[in-house]
This record gives structure tokens, sequence and C-alpha cells, in this order.
């Protein structure tokens, strides 16, 4: 590691990472500056590279580290400390590789598609804390090559409700003939990340998850929802389908979330699940967590499941129950198939010509 007045330079996979304002508080509750965010992705390296490579990646930046009443940019309000930023920046370096991606909207864009832990390494220093992948590797982005079962705790729920939950997933996954693994979401719920054969469209494979959430519903009525409105989820789990549509995605593993504590996202083992807490993994404690056991993904690399049942078993669930699609982001375009894209409450309220 060389050094500057103002920088460091980092020799990571054989490209120099240079760390602007390396002492900037990042943490400043956990005493963890900027120098430390990026040495705490390149001590994971193998991990966040596995979860990340040769995936178009949103990233999640944080310039101005973590601290009370920061926030986010949004569509509606782009006035936050932090953004997403969804196209590769203009002064990315030459070895930074990208993949070409579609919006919902039609509207393209080149989107970084990590290749190293260099590459990690280097957005980190632009303040990326949390990186979101997409389900598709970069040499066919029309084709997710996973899905991701993300079990969202509801007000009056928390995070043992999700792991309460998530044995169920495993073994409905098994009578499927499928195989998932788990990890925490650096919040409070928990992600299931199933890898499936890279042969079906976005729509079909979102739709494989609503058959399997629904599913799941039915045996497990009081814990767990599909209700994609609030107003009625209840205290339960809901089963976020909509994370399989296109440009929706899930922080990734080892992705650090953007709360005081400073939290990492921590693949697991299905044994250790239910006597962990999301407070066990964060940037200081997770290194070495990683010198120790490795990995808990990487038996991600030897599977790919077929999805045919779970397409099966959506069309049942329309022919039988009357069951079709369900209603997607409010930002996306109007999709065939869907139903009224209009809030149940709202779609009671009585109007003028019959009150």
């Amino acid at each position: 590691m060389a050094s500057s007045k103002d920088a460091v330079v980092l020799d990571v996979a054989g490209h120099e990472v240079r760390v602007s304002n390396p002492e900037k508080p990042y943490f400043g509750d956990k005493g963890i500056r900027k120098i430390d965010v990026v040495e705490y992705f390149v001590a994971v390296g193998d991990g966040i590279l596995f979860a990340l490579k040769d995936r178009p990646t949103t990233l999640e930046r944080w310039p101005g580290g973590v601290f009370e009443g920061a926030r986010i940019s949004t569509r509606v309000d782009n006035t936050g400390d932090a953004f997403y930023q969804k196209r590769v920046p203009k002064n990315a370096p030459p070895w930074v590789p990208t993949a070409h991606i579609t919006f919902p909207s039609g509207r393209t864009a080149d989107e970084i598609a990590p290749d190293s832990v260099a590459v990690v390494a280097w957005c980190a220093n632009l303040g990326t804390l949390t990186f979101h992948p997409w389900p598709v590797d970069k040499t066919d982005v029309e084709s997710p090559n996973q899905i991701r079962i993300d079990l969202d705790p509801q007000p009056g729920t928390d995070f043992s409700d999700a792991v309460q939950v998530a044995p169920h997933v495993r073994e409905l996954l098994a009578e499927f003939g499928m195989e998932g693994w788990p990890k925490t979401s650096g919040g409070r719920g928990v992600h299931i990340y199933v890898p499936i054969q890279p042969r079906w469209t976005f729509t079909e494979v979102r739709h494989a998850v609503i058959a399997f959430g629904r599913e799941l519903e039915r045996r497990l009525p009081d814990r767990v929802t599909m209700s994609w409105w609030k107003e009625e989820r209840g205290e339960k789990i809901f089963i976020d389908y909509n994370q399989m549509a296109r440009d929706r995605t899930i922080a990734s593993a080892y992705s650090i979330r953007p709360k005081p504590h400073a939290p990492v996202s921590a693949p697991v083992d299905w044994d250790e699940l239910p006597d962990v807490s999301p407070f066990d993994f964060d940037v200081l404690t997770m290194p070495d967590r990683f010198r120790k056991v490795g990995d808990k993904h990487a038996g991600l690399a030897g599977s790919a499941f077929g999805i045919e049942p779970l397409l099966e078993l959506f069309e049942r669930q329309a022919k039988d129950d009357g069951m079709g699609d369900l209603p997607y982001p409010p930002d996306y375009p109007k999709m065939p198939g869907e139903p009224m894209r209009v809030q149940p409450s709202r779609a009671r309220r009585p109007t003028s010509e019959n009150t």
C-alpha cells in the first residue's frame, strides 16, 4: 500500500486502486473509516466477487458515509445524501467491465459488471456500500440464472419470524427438486438464492416465484402473505415476488447496509440460521468469519435447476383457482396480463356516481 497526504493506493488483483480521503468517517459510531470499508471488501474479496462476477450491478453510493439523518435520493426527491448509480461512471478506468442492459421503460444503459476484486474496491472508493446485482450473466442479460426469494418481515414481525418461515421454503423447494442457499439481508429479512438454468424470461421466472409464494402462503396462511398492497399484508412475512421483475435487485452477499452498526448481508448454513442475529455480522466481524468458514454461498456454482414444475403450478393456479398475474411495481409500464394496479381501499371507495 502506497500513501500520500490525501490518498492511499492499494494493489488489488494486479490493479492500482486509489482511495481518496481514506480517513473519512463512514460509520462514526463504530469508528469505521473509508479505508476500512475498502479493505473490508478486499478481505471478503472471493465472496463478494462470486456474488457479483459478470453481473450487471447497480451501485448504492454513500459518498458522505452513514450519519444521523442521512437519506438516499429517490425518483421523487433527488436531494438525498446517497444515490443509486445504474450507469457506469464516466471516470471509470478501462479495466472496469460493463454489461448492456434494458430497463422496463425500454431505455438502455451500460452497468458495471465486476470481474475482479479490484473493480469492487474501485467502486467502494466511490462510496459504494451496497451492491445490487441483476440475477443474470452479462453474456445473456435476458435470462435469469438465479431465483431470489425475499422473506420480508412486515410491521409486527421481525427477523425471527422470517427465520421460522425459512425451513418451510427449504422443504417446498425440495419438493420441486430444488435447493436454496440462505443469507441474512443485513436487516430484518432473509434471502434465499436458488440457481436455475438460464432458459426462461424475467416474466416466466417471476411467474415461478409467484406460484411458489402462493403455495407457501396456502400452507402457512397465518405466517406468509403474497399481498402486494401493504394494507392487506397484516403481521406476516411478505414473499416479495417483484424482486424477480426486470431491474429489481437484492443487496448482494457481503454488501454493507447503511445502518449505524455497519451490518453486512451474510451467507449462512441452514443449520446455523435459527441461531444467528443480523447483528452478528458487520464490517468488523465478517472478515474473520470469512477467513474461518469461507463463502457459504460457494455451493451455488454447482447446481442449476429447471423451473418447469413451478411454471406448471402457475398455470394450474390460474386455471383451477382463477389466480393469474399480480401487480408490478408502480414505476413499471402496464404489463400484459397484469391485474388492475390500484390499491384495494381506493378501488372500493365510492364515486360520485354510485353514492
